[in-house]
């Protein structure tokens, strides 16, 4: 569970990322001058919330609408640009640290790695008969960036350290304090969008945009430590160990930035005091207590080769990819990894990625852009037993959901709440595209809504917990509900569709030729709001509550207009059965019911989920990073194991750090995912995706190795998590399960599926009795609290 490498990283996807899910860094790890590049979850452009909406939006539907429902689509693309808003603002870096060191001469021993399993990354070299070490690490318990220097020799260690920032900036000196402080700019525009002043700052006294503040302090054994504007300057210790931490004017989604950075210093120096008081082992030893019990909760094994693990880790992807198992693995522990580093109760939740940004106009603003991308970074959540890092998301909804309500009035004149394409960490709602710059076929798309509150529901179907279900979960996903009831409309032949309709980024071709995005009811759309309401019917159910609002939506989901299948055999993208503007896009909007959703399986609709999967036949195996992790899904819910494992092969190929590609990703160096450039989602995609292969449970019960490749004869996995708040485990030999084990968090019938035969069921030394059906199904009854070992033929 290492990444390693012989050399310090030259650029920025050679990098490593360490995070604790506020304060993020990216550690290079030269011997003669390391580099950590930082962020702070908060830090973003913009003064604060603003007036997104758009009044015109309401008579522009109207007549959006008549073009639409008379085939008049690329005037419908045209006029709906006038129902956009203002582009979001942008995550932004806050700074960089620098040590420069004294020691010179010729490095030799080289080695930089990451720990997965203490999240700990090391650098280790010799100058002469001296050992030198660095331990970096983000804590936490202690919300620091702890750097733990040292050499094997007394007085070798000296070295300058520095702060500085791409943002407007000054540093002071203080006793042992050296402090960064600075101010983002009051608005940026996206990186796509060519303007003559794309960055604005204001006077730095006067400006109502985000303050930071970062405070760098020392601990030394040994030798002296001198402090001035310049840095901090160490000469002849033996030991150091450099604590920083960080801190925005941030005050919430709702509220304009700090207006001075008072508060901000308080908080930091608040932090500096009480690290300063405990040793090195103190605050490493609450690190690995807070976060080791997150990591060890799940243990995968697809078999692997000693000889592979000791390549470097760039090397190994180049060498074998997919065809080293223990690569697997790694990526596959690497994403849950950088979901505990990234999103953490009481912090923003992971963006398009993670933590890590390294520049002022980042990939895409570097938000939350919620058609596909912030959905995927939780997709293993709950899977993979990290519920607790599902929260960010969870309470960022609700923030998007007290917005959301104006921009379904004033936009639409509608009841509840909505969100589009793109989000900010001032919970933007409106569809952005500085009123017409935007393309409809992104930026018109009022479904996000619905896509989040699968997330909502999900926490729910993997806890059971029914006070989360009806003080947070339904809340939520009633509103949205509300409003998709006022979203949909009937077509004139009894049924309800939703215009203006996209498939998000993909465009389609008329009989004419001619391409336009907006259209009625795309399959999406009818998707994602059968997910929507039939949880919602669910929970209403569950809780015995609004019966009369559960009618409405039953009988809605009765009326929505059916999916349809093409000429060619697949399930089609829009509502006519029209060409692709690309038969290879990326996305694979309208397979949205196989996976992530449930309402496409094989029992419940055998012809649609054929035409789907024939649609995915279409679409090819290529793709950009996260659109490969997908696909690996996808074919994992077609039960296709070794077709899964072709895409993971797509992915784990090496990609060089060289710009956009909207066709080809993989990985890079740093196993970073590669849109390219740098997007998390798909490492978070690839992680939720092997475990689909081991594991799934979203029709009616648990099934055991659905997909499981001929490449993986042999293996086990511990921890994984399926809804009904079942715990599962499990061993396989020569492709056949062995014995699993399942706890049951909330009692209540299991129902589970395997291939092979049965023998017995077990729990606290006692048969349990279970009911066989066919194709390897039993049910069994369980009790909460209990373990249940399951023995297989």
């Amino acid at each position: 569970m290492q990444l390693r490498y012989p050399r310090y990283a030259r650029n920025w996807t050679e990098a490593l990322p360490i995070g604790n899910g506020r304060l993020g860094a990216m550690v290079f790890g030269d011997p003669q001058a390391e580099h950590l590049q930082l962020n702070e979850d908060t830090l973003w452009s913009g003064t604060g919330p603003r007036d997104w909406n758009n009044p015109q939006a309401k008579s522009a539907l109207t007549e959006v609408r008549r073009l639409i429902a008379e085939g008049r689509y690329e005037e419908a693309d045209l006029k709906s640009k006038e129902m956009l808003g203002p582009y979001n603002q942008s995550y932004m870096p806050l700074g960089d640290l620098r040590l420069k060191f004294r020691h010179g001469g010729v490095v030799k021993d080289y080695e930089r790695s990451l720990d997965l399993k203490e999240a700990v990354a090391r650098v280790r070299y010799r100058i002469g008969n001296v050992a030198y070490t660095r331990e970096m690490f983000a804590s936490f318990p202690d919300q620091l960036i702890v750097i733990r220097l040292e050499a094997s020799a007394p007085g070798a260690l000296s070295f300058s350290a520095s702060l500085d920032s791409l943002h407007p900036c000054r540093t002071s000196a203080a006793a042992d304090r050296l402090t960064l402080r600075g101010v983002c700019p009051e608005h940026v525009d996206p990186n796509y969008y060519a303007t003559d002043h794309p960055v604005v700052y204001g006077e730095p006294e006067s400006t109502e945009a985000m303050r930071f503040e970062g405070r760098l302090s020392v601990q030394a054994e040994n030798g002296t430590v001198r402090i001035d504007q310049d840095g901090l300057h160490v000469r002849g210790a033996h030991v150091v160990t450099l604590l920083f931490t960080a801190a925005t004017g941030f005050q919430g989604f709702d509220r304009p930035p700090a207006a001075s950075v008072e508060s901000i210093a308080a908080v930091n120096e608040a932090r500096i005091q009480a690290s300063m008081a405990k040793t090195y082992e103190q605050l490493k030893q609450a690190h690995l207590q807070d976060y080791k019990p997150l990591f060890e909760r799940v243990e995968l094994h697809l078999g692997h080769s000693e000889a592979k693990e000791l390549l470097p880790t760039d090397a190994r992807i180049a060498q074998d990819g997919a065809k080293d198992p223990g690569l697997v693995e790694l990526l596959f522990q690497y994403g849950r990894y950088l979901m505990i580093a990234s999103s953490r109760p009481g912090t923003q939740p992971a963006n398009l990625q993670g933590i890590w940004n390294r520049e002022v106009r980042p990939p895409w603003s570097s938000n939350w852009t919620m058609n596909i991308n912030a959905q995927m970074n939780y997709w293993p959540a709950e899977t993979c037993q990290l519920s607790e890092c599902h929260e960010p998301l969870i309470d960022y909804i609700h923030n998007l959901a007290v917005n959301g309500r104006k921009t379904a009035e004033i936009n639409y004149g509608c009841r509840g709440w909505t969100a589009h394409h793109n989000g900010d960490i001032w919970c933007q709602t409106a569809p952005v595209g500085d009123y017409g710059h935007g393309d409809p076929v992104w930026a018109m798309w009022p479904m996000s809504a619905a896509w989040l509150c699968q997330h909502a529901w999900e926490r729910y179907a993997f806890s059971k917990d029914e006070r989360y279900l009806r003080e947070r979960a339904y809340p939520v996903m009633k509103e949205a509900a509300l409003f998709y009831l006022d979203w949909l409309h009937p077509d004139g032949d009894g049924r309800l569709i939703t215009s203006p309709s996209t498939s998000p980024e993909h465009k389609f071709v008329m009989a004419s030729g001619q391409k336009a995005a907006v259209s009625a009811a795309s399959t999406m759309d009818l998707s994602l709001i059968w997910e929507l309401f039939t949880s919602c019917v669910e929970a209403a159910d569950i809780l015995e509550e609004d019966v009369p609002l559960r009618a409405e939506l039953a009988s809605a989901l009765e009326r929505l207009k059916p999916l349809q299948i093409g000429k060619r055999g697949q399930l089609q993208e829009w509502s006519e059965d029209w060409d692709d503007e690309d038969v290879h896009h990326r996305h694979v909007s309208h397979l949205f019911g196989v996976f992530p959703g449930r309402q496409l399986t094989k029992k419940a609709a055998p012809q649609l989920f054929e035409a789907a999967r024939q649609s995915l036949e279409q679409r090819g195996d290529g793709g950009t990073g996260w659109s490969l992790a997908w696909k690996i899904g996808l074919w994992a819910r077609f039960q296709d194991g070794n077709r899964a494992l072709r895409l993971i092969s797509n992915l784990l190929q090496l990609v060089e750090d060289d710009g956009t590609n909207y066709h080809r990703g993989g990985v890079y160096a740093n196993l970073f995912d590669a849109h390219p450039p740098f997007q998390i989602d798909g490492n978070f995609g690839f992680t939720a995706g092997v475990a689909e292969m081991l594991l799934q449970s979203h029709a009616d019960g648990i099934s055991l190795l659905p997909a499981l490749p001929d490449a993986w004869p042999s293996g086990s996995v511990r921890g994984l998590r399926a809804r009904g708040a079942f715990g599962v485990s499990l061993t396989w030999e020569h492709q056949r399960v062995q014995a699993a084990e399942v706890d049951s968090r909330a009692g209540g019938s299991c129902r589970v599926r395997a291939a092979e035969t049965l023998l017995s069921i077990e729990s606290e030394g006692r048969s349990v009795p279970f009911e066989s059906a066919e194709d390897g199904e039993v049910t069994f009854e369980t009790k909460a609290g209990q373990t249940y070992q399951l023995r297989y033929r």
